[in-house]
């Protein structure tokens, strides 16, 4: 059996982990984060998500070293749990990656035409009253197209694109972060937080963090192609890293762009972060540079979650939940090549949805993010070697426990609506016709 290559390095592992988490939403849905809840709401809402988080962090830390599987959650959950418990885990938090994709192909084409007006023509039609416009669609098909080729090609090559990514990113953040900060006020931050209050606010936006926090469990996805140099102790490190930059990174431009221009200013606007600097310094250049921030940290959670959805279902095809095609290996480039083209397919079809879906999307991918995350820590429950870590997991189970609630309860600001729900039903009802087509040949053969 052909196996996946091992050429990844520790830096790679900490660049999926905080690529996969830092996109371009803090560009295209700033103005939603401070509606939620204001400018301290969403800060302390993003520090509360990224500390309540570590011990699911520590929980995934641990299981890498004990069980280096590419099914992470599957394997995690396999070996306490039925399959069908396995089968849904693994589902869900394919789920949560694979909506990232779409996301960000719609995004792209949204930053272009802020850029270039002329780009916000020819609509095509039109979902929940956002045109969709033909050059959009094309932008966002033509990216899909290449992040689709690069991961068939091999992960070497994907890896080198996320890591190159991700250093521009936190060099670019610094630079723009360090004349925000220099040219501001904090009479800006006034109201801190939303109308519903201190409680509501910071509830609303944190309902919506494990969305934009998923991606520190994405490494354990790639152990399976760790180079010699790369143990899963490194691995286990990297996890822990790449929560920490990415909560200080979300705290930290949500603090910048409150600074620089008021808040309630920004509401409604499309492009809030990139409309606070332009305010403040009256400069394109500035603008220019966020803009070239946020493209490149969109190819990179692009890449990285394509990364993560494509190995799960690789990793579910390998172990039978799902049609075994899935877990193929390209015989020249030692990818999981189906799996890869699966999700470029997925990807491409949720693009034609426009940008209608941007928030939706946030909301159901958070949920998905967190049955994902408390499976794996009442597995860790069950199999952690001692009271420590048992408590620790037990947090982890508790924190998930009460996330899952903010999302479902209905007395609680924000929660599910129907078409959420919808959503997630869809989902279900295509990984049941999955796992029914890969008994059928399993049978037949």
């Amino acid at each position: 059996m052909t196996t996946l290559a091992r050429k990844l390095r520790v830096f790679d592992y900490f660049a999926l982990g905080f690529g996969s988490m830092i996109g371009a939403g803090w560009l295209v849905v700033m103005d939603d984060w401070l509606g939620r809840g204001g400018p301290v709401g969403a800060m302390v809402a993003f520090a509360l998500g990224g500390v309540l988080l570590l011990p699911i962090g520590y929980v995934y830390g641990r299981l890498v070293i004990a069980i280096p599987d590419a099914g992470s959650e599957i394997a995690y959950t396999g070996r306490v749990f039925p399959r069908a418990v396995s089968f849904g885990t693994g589902w869900m938090m394919t789920l949560a990656y694979l909506v990232v994709c779409p996301w960000e192909a719609i995004a792209i084409g949204r930053l272009a035409g802020y850029v270039l007006p002329a780009l916000n023509t020819r609509p095509l039609y039109s979902v929940a009253g956002q045109p969709v416009y033909l050059p959009h669609l094309v932008l966002g098909l033509a990216l899909t197209a290449v992040l689709t080729m690069v991961n068939v090609r091999g992960v070497r090559l994907s890896a080198s694109v996320q890591s190159w990514a991700t250093a521009a990113v936190l060099v670019l953040f610094v630079v723009f972060g360090a004349f925000g900060a220099a040219h501001g006020s904090a009479a800006n931050f006034s109201p801190p937080f939303a109308a519903g209050g201190a409680l509501v606010s910071v509830l609303l936006v944190l309902q919506i963090v494990p969305y934009f926090m998923t991606g520190f469990e994405s490494i354990p996805k790639c152990v399976e192609e760790a180079s010699p140099g790369a143990g899963a102790k490194s691995l286990f490190r990297a996890i822990l890293v790449a929560l920490g930059v990415g909560t200080l990174f979300y705290v930290a431009v949500i603090a910048v762009v409150a600074f620089v221009s008021p808040w309630q200013a920004l509401l409604g606007e499309r492009f809030a972060t990139a409309v606070a600097f332009e305010r403040a310094f009256h400069a394109g250049w500035i603008v220019d540079l966020i803009l070239t921030t946020a493209v490149i940290s969109l190819l990179k959670v692009f890449n990285g979650n394509f990364i993560a959805a494509s190995r799960l279902l690789f990793a579910m095809g390998r172990g039978g939940l799902i049609d075994e095609r899935a877990g193929q290996v390209h015989a020249d480039y030692r990818t999981p090549w189906n799996a890869v083209l699966f999700v470029g397919l997925a990807t491409s079809a949720g693009v034609f949805l426009g940008g209608a879906v941007l928030v939706p999307i946030a909301e159901v991918g958070s949920l998905a993010a967190v049955i994902g995350w408390l499976a794996s820590c009442a597995a860790y429950l069950v199999v952690a070697e001692n009271r420590k870590r048992r408590a620790v997991a037990g947090i982890g189970v508790l924190v998930t426990l009460a996330l899952l609630v903010l999302k479902l309860l209905p007395i609680v600001p924000g929660h599910f609506t129907r078409w959420e729900w919808v959503a997630l039903a869809a989902w279900a009802a295509l990984g049941l016709a999955l796992r029914l087509s890969g008994r059928r040949r399993r049978a037949e053969g």
